[in-house]
């Protein structure tokens, strides 16, 4: 089960929090400020970090710069009650993933935290492999016995996605969300024109096919 850490001197606010990720089945540890949180970071592994801004001891934009510093990727998202464009550049310049505003939509937050957890496997995974075609996260590159292509980012990701688990139907929305991001302008028609690209590079690949599902999205399948 995925590991989620909350760091929020609200009790009350961090408490609901914790309750409706437990609900979708999360293992969510509490904490009530920045230095508590990397306390219990040294301690034990975690799939993504809800942090809020505005903490006594260590506040959010501390603690996650001190994680950077330390090489840590973990996810982090901030919620604070900072709506200023100037301190949400400021969340994201110390390397925060994803930015709220309270008060809070506790199912956009759910939706957003799937999403991170969702973009932070497809890089941790690294590799993908069907029959002789190897997906490399590193190099954005497909390799086949006769070739090896290297894609633009945004293609390589939304292969990488559907290839990760073949067979399965993902929504233009879905696909959007986790390639592009929860915040992105684009709409789902930029997934289509992604797709058709794909397709026109990989026509006579051995290995996989992209499927349409008419008014549904795409799937990858294995041949």
């Amino acid at each position: 089960m995925l590991k989620i850490l909350i760091a929020e001197d609200d009790r009350e606010l961090r408490r609901l929090f914790a309750h409706v990720l437990i609900k979708q089945g999360y293992i969510v540890t509490e904490v009530a400020d920045g230095k508590e949180a990397l306390d219990a970071i040294e301690k034990e592994y975690f799939d993504l970090i809800i942090s809020d801004i505005m903490m006594p001891v260590t506040d959010g934009y501390e603690l996650v710069r001190s994680l950077r510093d330390a090489g840590n990727t973990t996810p982090v998202m901030m919620i604070t009650a900072k709506d200023a464009f100037d301190d949400m550049r400021l969340g994201f310049l110390s390397g925060t993933d994803d930015y709220m505003v309270k008060p809070v939509n506790v199912n956009e937050m759910v939706l957003r935290v799937g999403a991170l957890l969702r973009r932070a496997q497809m890089i941790n995974d690294r590799r993908i492999t069907m029959g002789n075609t190897i997906l490399e996260c590193d190099t954005f590159s497909v390799k086949t016995p006769s070739e090896t292509v290297v894609l633009p980012q945004k293609e390589f990701m939304l292969l990488y996605k559907m290839a990760s688990y073949p067979g399965k139907i993902f929504t233009r929305q879905q696909l959007m969300d986790d390639v592009w991001g929860y915040e992105s302008d684009s709409d789902t028609h930029t997934v289509d024109v992604h797709i058709g690209r794909l397709r026109d590079r990989f026509r006579t690949n051995e290995d996989f096919k992209i499927v349409t599902m008419r008014g549904v999205g795409y799937k990858v399948v294995k041949i």
